[in-house]
């Protein structure tokens, strides 16, 4: 039964998709902050196929504690779901993602307007420059600069392997930086077809103030994420073990 929703979802997830870019597309011609209507529109309907096929449901929490201006939000990454979730909870995100993706037709125009961070991310130092170079940018525009600290979506039992990245850019742009935790993975894996009914949480946890010495920030950050992931994901995991979905 669990296949068969993951095929449906699968299948409902594309055709959402496909029908809101053709549905939003005059907001291409409005200004950039129009943009987010339609995120947040697509967001909703992600999370309604969810909760109604597949039985998930989710859970926000710490919200208030992102701060306003320009800042980094680094996060764990389990699943496709914090990709569409984050972006439309925050204000005026923004997102480093492969150049080929804006090469899309249609997709790629939003990724164009929404002003997105788009690299070559083969030429690793030169890629990393350039958002820094960005990033300068974005954050004069009081833009929230989503992260992965780990670099890509990582297995729930995984240990961690955070990037220089996020410590470089921490350093460079001068910001807070937020940390968020997750316990996605469990109902949402990568690669895989089987969906597991149960409640996402997300956590942004307390901002870390610029001036930290980079080795140690990174430590810092490390520890907040996988401490309270390790929360997450243990509370997930009892829950499905109390309901035997």
């Amino acid at each position: 039964m669990q296949i068969f929703r993951s095929i449906l979802f699968n299948i409902a997830f594309y055709l959402n998709t496909l029908l809101q870019i053709l549905f939003y597309l005059p907001l291409l011609l409005l200004p950039r902050r129009y943009i987010w209507i339609a995120v947040k529109s697509w967001a909703a309907g992600n999370h309604f196929l969810l909760k109604w096929i597949c039985g998930i449901e989710h859970e926000i929490v710490g919200l208030e504690k992102v701060p306003a201006g320009g800042i980094i939000v680094a996060s764990k990454h389990q699943s496709a779901w914090e990709t569409f979730t984050m972006a439309a909870i925050l204000s005026d995100p923004t997102f480093v993602l492969k150049r080929e993706l804006q090469w899309i037709p249609l997709f790629g125009w939003y990724t164009a307007k929404a002003r997105l961070i788009p690299v070559n991310r083969g030429a690793r130092k030169a890629a990393l420059d350039q958002v820094t170079e960005v990033g300068h940018e974005r954050m004069k525009e009081n833009r929230q600069l989503i992260i992965y600290a780990e670099g890509t979506r990582r297995p729930v039992d995984a240990p961690p392997n955070y990037k220089y990245g996020v410590a470089h850019l921490y350093e460079k742009l001068d910001v807070p930086c937020v940390p968020v935790a997750l316990n996605s993975g469990l109902y949402w894996p990568r690669r895989s077809l089987r969906f597991q009914p149960g409640k996402v949480r997300l956590e942004f946890l307390d901002p870390i103030q610029p001036g930290m010495e980079k080795v140690a920030f990174l430590k810092h950050l490390e520890t907040q994420i996988e401490t309270a992931t390790n929360r997450l994901v243990a509370l997930g995991r009892e829950e499905i073990a109390r309901t035997g979905a």
